[in-house]
């Protein structure tokens, strides 16, 4: 057989092997293909703030959306995960626990923010972060958009319509990089006009997703149903004590940023640090595809667990070798100031992606598995950890020592994520644990 046939062999056995996860394959590339759209697109938006911008400004106010994305956490509570696994097994029921999950998830998003603008008030003697009520009103807004943006994205994962998130996380980006540039032409250069690019922007992004699908996110309420929504109060909460622990320490970098280092120094933390996170969205997307396609095709769960996970290390490793290679000169395209400011001290934060990718994998089994209770502890602990050497790494070696604190901790953390992941996947309980009986779901006919 010649080097050709060989490699049409191959080739034939890749197509056949990606079919076999067919809902796996679409859903996941609608995500990433909306993820990589939103990274260009965010990278055009920080760009263009960085020029326009002080340093001290994109340090305050990266801030502030960093503490926003925290609440939206807090205030989706779980709930947007639990769509994601329950729509699946609830047909029919759909449009009522999603209205149910949107007046919750909104209405505790509202209120933290609310105790934060207060509580700020009262305890901060900084008047930089939010100043006067204006902003704290945009701010409490832009909270209670997040949670239902979250909600929304969650419920079109969760019905297997991830073209219609990406059409929303696309929405987002565009519309924000032209409010931004609109401002920047009017002279609005200030951390009020920036901030409220980021709310119109939410706004109006979950406007259009629905003009765009033609209801499509109209489609997905209906009357609220609490009662279906409180007999999975169980998982919810598991889902959110999970969704904290997983999340909210890389949510709130920049914030502690600000707080153990400076404004400054945050505005040149940003800028790679925000590319970083984009890049850690495709293996939380592949991650977070798997949740709903492995609970709808339980027979297919070991293949597409093996070809996610080997697909987000690849990616991975490519982006780290890449921020490490070129740190300095992506800080410069932001803002020349910059790579003075943080010279050479952001080149390891991309291997922080590896460990990341593997611990998105293995929050998955766990909610596959419905041990989110079990696994809690154990992402907490691991949240501690990123917390703690990022503060003793700040405290020894400034913003050097923060960033190896940090891809320590992850590093730690993703080894202990692969051996659990090698277990499940050699001892067959990665398919095991979701072959339980399910209604028929409304997708799969």
């Amino acid at each position: 057989m010649t080097s050709v046939d060989h490699s049409w062999t191959a080739v034939a056995r890749v197509r056949r092997e990606l079919r076999k996860s067919a809902a796996f394959v679409m859903n996941s590339g609608a995500m990433a293909t909306g993820t990589v759209a939103a990274a260009g697109l965010g990278f055009v938006y920080w760009w263009l703030a960085a020029r326009l911008f002080p340093p001290e400004v994109i340090g305050y106010t990266s801030a502030l959306l960093s503490v926003m994305g925290l609440i939206g956490t807090l205030g989706e509570a779980g709930i947007g995960t639990m769509l994601v696994g329950e729509i699946v097994r609830n047909p029919g029921k759909e449009r009522g626990l999603v209205a149910a999950a949107a007046c919750v998830g909104v209405t505790l998003g509202v209120g933290l923010a609310l105790l934060f603008v207060f509580g700020h008030a009262c305890f901060s003697s900084s008047t930089e972060l939010i100043g006067g009520w204006f902003v704290g009103a945009v701010f409490v807004l832009g909270c209670g958009l997040t949670v239902l943006a979250i909600l929304v994205d969650q419920a079109f994962l969760g019905t297997l319509r991830a073209t219609s998130r990406m059409i929303r996380q696309v929405l987002f980006c565009t519309l924000k990089l032209m409010l931004i540039a609109t401002a920047a032409v009017g002279g609005y250069t200030s951390h009020t006009a920036l901030l409220l690019s980021w709310v119109a922007g939410l706004l109006a992004s979950i406007i259009g997703v629905d003009l765009l699908t033609r209801g499509g996110a109209r489609r997905l309420v209906g009357s609220p149903d609490f009662q279906l929504l409180r007999t999975l109060r169980g998982k919810v909460f598991d889902h959110y004590v999970l969704d904290v622990a997983l999340q909210a320490p890389g949510i709130i970098m920049p914030y502690v940023v600000l707080v153990l280092l400076s404004p400054a120094i945050n505005a040149a933390f940003v800028s790679l640090w925000m590319l970083v996170t984009i890049a850690s969205l495709i293996p939380a997307a592949m991650a977070t595809v798997l949740f709903p396609v492995v609970r709808a095709s339980p027979k297919q769960s070991r293949h597409d667990i093996l070809v996610s996970v080997m697909a987000s290390l690849l990616f991975s490793l490519v982006c780290a070798v890449f921020i490490f290679t070129y740190s300095q000169r992506i800080l410069a395209v932001f803002n020349p100031a910059y790579a003075e400011i943080a010279g050479s001290s952001l080149r390891f934060l991309g291997f922080s992606l590896l460990g990341t990718a593997l611990k998105f994998h293995a929050c998955t089994l766990a909610r596959l598995g419905d041990r989110m209770r079990k696994a809690s502890p154990w992402f907490a602990l691991g949240g501690l950890l990123e917390l703690g050497l990022v503060i003793a790494g700040a405290r020894l070696g400034g913003l050097e020592g923060l960033v190896l604190g940090w891809t320590l901790a992850t590093s730690i953390e993703g080894v202990c994520a692969a051996l659990t992941l090698a277990f499940a996947i050699k001892s067959g309980s990665a398919a095991g644990l979701v072959h339980e009986e399910s209604p028929p779901s409304p997708l799969q006919t």
